[in-house]
């Protein structure tokens, strides 16, 4: 018994195109290094101008949306 093959490389062989996958991840960009490397200097940061408890815990929110943060201010600065 055969079993028609419908031309479609496997994931893992040579012949599988990087295009063909369903998400455009770039491996060996960088991309996440720097966020991560971000999100630690901004929950350093955060963390130790921290005056109590809440402040901290606000402070690690902040540090996990820090672009956010800087795309905000980029712009009030740029715009004034």
């Amino acid at each position: 018994m055969t079993q028609e093959s419908d031309n479609k490389p496997h994931k893992h062989s040579k012949g599988y195109n990087k295009a063909m996958s369903k998400h455009n991840c770039y491996p060996g960009s960088g991309c996440g290094a720097i966020y991560g490397l971000g999100f630690i200097g901004a929950l350093i940061y955060f963390l130790s101008h921290a005056t109590s408890f809440w402040i901290g815990v606000f402070g690690i929110l902040k540090a996990i949306v820090w672009p956010a943060y800087l795309v905000y201010e980029a712009f009030n600065f740029l715009l004034k």
